[in-house]
């Protein structure tokens, strides 16, 4: 209970040193706006994906409906976050190092791994009812 505790409070402590560092280093106007577009992002595009996904897949059987669900909100999560390294926002032709590695590539990899790791627990999910298990 005291190691909860301690913790607690360790990380309360690094929120407010990071809470202090924003406000003493980053105007006000330029964390509202990443703030803001924060909330534009999250309500604008995750919602109404995470939204389209639930409604592409609803109907799959039950049993497999929240792995295929789940797969989809990781693997446009990543997507959303590898995006501009694909785009090559930042890269200039001056200097090779700021970008230098095939970011598509990986994304298809990291995107097959998600989808690798989908498939892997739907056929789990398949023998587990095949053995007379049940199938959530």
């Amino acid at each position: 209970m005291i190691a909860r505790a301690a913790a607690y409070a360790a990380g309360l402590a690094l929120i407010g040193a990071g809470l202090r560092g924003i406000a003493a280093e980053v105007p006000a106007a330029r964390w509202a706006a990443w703030f803001a577009g924060a909330a534009v992002l999250h309500d604008g595009v995750l919602v109404p994906a995470v939204l389209a996904a639930g409604l592409a897949t609803g109907r799959l059987p039950a049993a497999y409906r929240r792995i295929a669900r789940a797969a989809l909100i990781v693997a446009g999560c990543v997507t959303a976050v590898a995006l501009p390294l694909v785009l090559g926002y930042g890269r200039r032709a001056d200097e090779p190092s700021r970008l230098p590695l095939p970011y598509g590539r990986n994304l298809a990899i990291v995107l097959a791994a998600v989808t690798a790791a989908a498939a892997a627990a739907a056929a789990v999910r398949l023998l587990a009812g095949r053995r007379g298990g049940r199938a959530r």
